[in-house]
C-alpha cells in the first residue's frame, strides 16, 4: 500500500439531522398506518444492538455474506484495478469493509458513508490501525441523500460497496431508484458489490427477525427510545411489543411495533393516539431471486456482471458495472 497522509475529514451532507428525525417521526406517527423509517435505527444504542444481532444463531445473513466475501473478494476487487477509491453505502461497523481493503491492490482511499458519527469514529480508528496510510474520508450523512464525493477522489476509479443486503429495505422500485443514485454519486466508470438476501423458508426467515434472545425486539424498541431521547418523546415501550412477519405475497419480511393497549403518545408537543393492536411499520426487508435482482440492476442503468452465493445458498453477492465512457480504463 503507498504511505499516504492519515487525514480523515468527516464531510456532513446533512447539517439538519436532528429536524429532518423530527420531521420523519412526525410525518410517520400522522399517517394513516404509522410508520418510522428504519434508517433512523442506527444511532448509538442501535448501531450496537445491531453488532449483536448480527453474531445471533438465528441471524444467518452476516455470516453467510462473510463466508462469500473471504472466499471471492480477490475476485471482486480485481476488475477495479491498483489506486481505486472504495465507497461505501451505509457502512456502520465496516467490518466487511476489511475484506474488501485487504483484496483491494493499492487502494488510493476509503470513503464510509452512515448516518451515526460514534460508528464512523470507530470503524476510522480501527481500520488506521490495520491499513496503515490509507486516506480515509467519513461523510456523516444517509447514503440516501444528495452526496457529492471529495473532489481529490473524483478522478480515480470507485468501487461502490453495498453489504448487507440493505437494498432488501427498499421496495423493488424505490431500490431501483437507490442503484440510479449510487451510479450518481460513484460516476462512471465504477463497479458497485451489493449483498442481496434469498427468498428462502419463511420460518427461516421469521427467526432471523425476531430471535430467541429478543435481541432483535430491543433493537425495533430502540427506536421509541430515541424518539424520547431526542425528541422529547413520552413512550412508554413496556406498551408496545416487537413484531416480524412474513409477506409471502410481496416476498418480504415486515418488522411493527404494536400497542399492547388504547393509549396516547407525545413526541415534540403533537399527540398521537393509539388504539390496542395498532402498529408502527418500522422495516420491510424484501428477499430475492438471483434473477430478480440482476433484471432490477440492468433496468437501473447497471450491466449485471459477477455473482456469488454461499455453500447453502442463502445469500448472494451481486458485482455490477457501470460502463465505462471511454475516458478512464477502470481495469
Amino acid at each position: 500500500m503507498t504511505p499516504r497522509a492519515q487525514t480523515a475529514r468527516a464531510i456532513r451532507s446533512e447539517p439538519g439531522s436532528l429536524d429532518e428525525f423530527a420531521e420523519a417521526v412526525l410525518k410517520g406517527l400522522s399517517a394513516p398506518r404509522k410508520r418510522l423509517p428504519c434508517q433512523y435505527f442506527y444511532d448509538a444504542v442501535g448501531s450496537e444492538l445491531f453488532e449483536e444481532i448480527t453474531r445471533l444463531e438465528e441471524y444467518y445473513p452476516t455470516r453467510a455474506e462473510t463466508q462469500i466475501l473471504r472466499a471471492h473478494a480477490p475476485r471482486m476487487a480485481q476488475p477495479i484495478g491498483r489506486n481505486a477509491v472504495l465507497v461505501e453505502f451505509g457502512s456502520g461497523s465496516s467490518r466487511k469493509t476489511e475484506l474488501m481493503l485487504a483484496a483491494l491492490a493499492e487502494p488510493r482511499a476509503y470513503v464510509p458513508i452512515d448516518v451515526s458519527a460514534s460508528a464512523l469514529s470507530n470503524a476510522r480508528d480501527r481500520l488506521e490501525q490495520r491499513f496503515f496510510g490509507l486516506e480515509i474520508i467519513p461523510v456523516n450523512a444517509s447514503f440516501c441523500a444528495a452526496l457529492r464525493l471529495p473532489a481529490r477522489v473524483l478522478p480515480h476509479c470507485k468501487l461502490g460497496f453495498f453489504p448487507g443486503s440493505t437494498i432488501g429495505n427498499f421496495d423493488p422500485p424505490d431500490a431501483g431508484r437507490l442503484l440510479m443514485h449510487f451510479a450518481r454519486v460513484l460516476g462512471a466508470p465504477s463497479r458497485l458489490i451489493v449483498g442481496v438476501d434469498l427468498d428462502k423458508d419463511p420460518r427461516r426467515l421469521q427467526a432471523a427477525y425476531d430471535d430467541a434472545k429478543g435481541v432483535t425486539a430491543r433493537f425495533n424498541l430502540n427506536l421509541l427510545e430515541r424518539i424520547n431521547r431526542e425528541l422529547k418523546g413520552d413512550f412508554d415501550v413496556a406498551c408496545f411489543a416487537h413484531r416480524a412477519i412474513y409477506d409471502q405475497e410481496l416476498k418480504r419480511i415486515e418488522m411493527h411495533l404494536v400497542s399492547r393497549a388504547r393509549q396516547t403518545v407525545h413526541v415534540l408537543g403533537h399527540c398521537f393516539s393509539f388504539a390496542a393492536g395498532e402498529s408502527i411499520h418500522t422495516e420491510n426487508s424484501y428477499k430475492y431471486s438471483a434473477d430478480q435482482f440482476r433484471a432490477l440492476a440492468h433496468g437501473a442503468g447497471w450491466q449485471p456482471a459477477g455473482l456469488w452465493m454461499d455453500a447453502n445458498r442463502d445469500f448472494s453477492v451481486h458485482e455490477l458495472v457501470l460502463p465505462n465512457p471511454g475516458d478512464v480504463d477502470c481495469g
